[in-house]
């Protein structure tokens, strides 16, 4: 849910008809440059905020039902298919790539997808797929996970695949470093049999960690260009709030809008 500050930043980019060559996401990160790049301003705001009420979008009736506390059905199929539906069509006729990573449950290494049909949905579905709160998804011969796990902010990747200058979105705010897990007892009982997940899962921290001091290095070189909550963020994973998370997407939105100028400079320099 603290990706409700990316869907503010990537709805004023798009106001802006600023479309990115190369854009790479996991987990609500993947979910957001859908919209994006299918040009449907305002589309991940209501996807995240108009359902908040209905217990088949997120609740803990959902867990104890199905071991998903957000409906993946429901989130993955019904909501882009029939509730609000998302522009094929128009995602097709893009001519930006858009890379999608995940988890390899066995191996524990990332895998990227950047090839799709009208399945991109089960691809996001996989990166999105949290350990604990939702099943193992299967796509194209392999059992995968949130891509968050592997490779948590993908900035690595773009430059492997030749893009030197990048924009990072991240939803957490400057010095933010992340603790190891206490719940990895669990998550080691609960997936014994994934000997690279659980040893991806032990090594997140030190991977999301790594990879934030390589951007702060980067950015200090004028390589990327970060956005980032510029005040605390007072919104959790799994936040229902309406009022704050209304909050921070009009935070993404107006930080935006106000490094705009600064980031034009950058893109053109």
């Amino acid at each position: 849910m603290r990706g409700l500050y990316t869907t503010g930043v990537l709805d004023y980019f798009m106001e802006r008809n600023l479309y990115l060559p190369y854009v790479i996401g996991v987990s609500a990160g993947a979910c957001h440059a859908t919209s994006y790049l299918s040009r449907q301003i305002g589309r991940s705001r209501k996807a995240n905020l108009d359902f908040l009420e209905d217990p088949r979008y997120l609740s803990w009736k959902n867990y104890f039902k199905t071991k998903e506390i957000f409906g993946m059905d429901f989130v993955f199929d019904e909501i882009p298919n029939q509730l609000l539906p998302f522009d094929f069509e128009a995602f097709a006729e893009r001519t930006e790539k858009l890379v999608v990573g995940a988890t390899d449950c066995v191996t524990g290494e990332p895998v990227y997808f950047d090839e799709y049909d009208r399945d991109i949905l089960t691809a996001v579905r996989a990166s999105s797929s949290l350990p604990f709160l939702a099943p193992v998804v299967t796509y194209k011969g392999k059992e995968l996970l949130d891509g968050g796990i592997s490779d948590p902010i993908p900035i690595k990747k773009a430059v492997q695949d030749g893009y030197r200058k990048n924009i990072v979105v991240l939803t957490r705010n400057e010095g933010y470093r992340k603790k190891k897990s206490n719940m990895l007892w669990l998550l080691k009982r609960k997936y014994r049999h994934y000997d690279g997940l659980t040893r991806a899962l032990e090594n997140r921290y030190k991977l999301y960690n790594g990879t934030l001091s390589y951007i702060e290095e980067q950015e200090r070189q004028g390589n990327i260009f970060v956005i980032r909550p510029q005040t605390p963020l007072v919104v959790g994973r799994i936040e229902k709030n309406r009022e704050r998370l209304d909050a921070l997407y009009n935070q993404g939105y107006k930080e935006a809008e106000a490094q705009f100028a600064s980031l034009q400079n950058w893109l053109n320099s």
